[in-house]
């Protein structure tokens, strides 16, 4: 994978560059300190990765990533920075990841873990090359934890629901927050796996254990490896039962 670094600090540039270097096999092709100068770099250069630091000159890293948005290759995106409060707004441009300064190197190395798990996921997913052991192209998704963007693979999710101005997600061990109306998070996921089965709750159809009649012909379903049960609303009923073939 190509990456670059967008970073104006001399140190933070050599550190991250060097911690790169040691934990992946990624190839660093640029070192920019601008904002300009990175969108000329890439009207010629192809990058798989932009290591961004959000305080740079010029044109500051969030404006930046919201140009590179519009780009038909996309590159992913690792934010970098030393403020906290950043973080929402990463997550809103669908960034890769978050780093925070001065560097926890295991965090990097995770990050980087997790760079070139995608990489050889979207390898694999290639026309030519030969299918992933589960059958299907798997997709992922980012979630918040902690001031932390997971990317997370669509089929761990289990169900969400609408809390408020929020959105809990849940895996099997694990639940995130997301910053959205659950409407807006139903966008995000691939239609073939998931059902708005209530104005509340999404589910992944993958994850359907039984399908429980309920009052007003309505029903609960449980899912497999947890103790919960998503209900389907009336409004939702004759599209699930279409979707089902009940």
């Amino acid at each position: 994978m190509k990456a670059i670094i967008v970073e104006d600090e001399f140190l933070a540039q050599e550190e991250l560059r060097f911690l790169i270097q040691k934990h992946s096999s990624l190839t660093i092709d640029a070192i920019l300190d601008d904002g300009l100068d990175v969108l000329r770099y890439l009207q010629h250069h192809d990058v798989d990765v932009i290591f961004l630091d959000i305080n740079i000159p010029s044109l500051d890293g969030v404006l930046l990533a919201q140009n590179i948005s519009k780009f038909s290759h996309k590159p992913h995106i690792v934010f970098i920075t030393a403020y906290k409060e950043h973080a929402v707004e990463a997550f809103e441009l669908e960034a890769f990841d978050y780093i925070l300064k001065p560097y926890q190197e295991s965090r990097i190395v995770t990050m980087l873990q997790k760079l070139e798990a995608l990489s050889k996921e979207n390898s694999l997913s290639e026309p030519n090359s030969a299918p992933a052991a589960s059958g299907r192209v798997s997709h992922s998704i980012n979630l918040m934890k902690d001031e932390r963007i997971i990317v997370t693979d669509i089929n761990n999710i289990y169900y969400a629901a609408a809390q408020e101005k929020v959105t809990i997600v849940y895996t099997r061990r694990e639940e995130f927050i997301m910053p959205m109306a659950i409407s807006e998070f139903c966008v995000r996921l691939p239609e073939d796996n998931f059902f708005h089965c209530h104005r509340s709750y999404v589910v992944n159809l993958g994850k359907i254990r039984e399908i429980v009649p309920w009052f007003n012909n309505t029903y609960l379903l449980r899912l497999s490896d947890l103790d919960f049960e998503v209900p389907v609303s009336r409004s939702k009923v004759k599209a699930f039962r279409q979707l089902m073939r009940l």
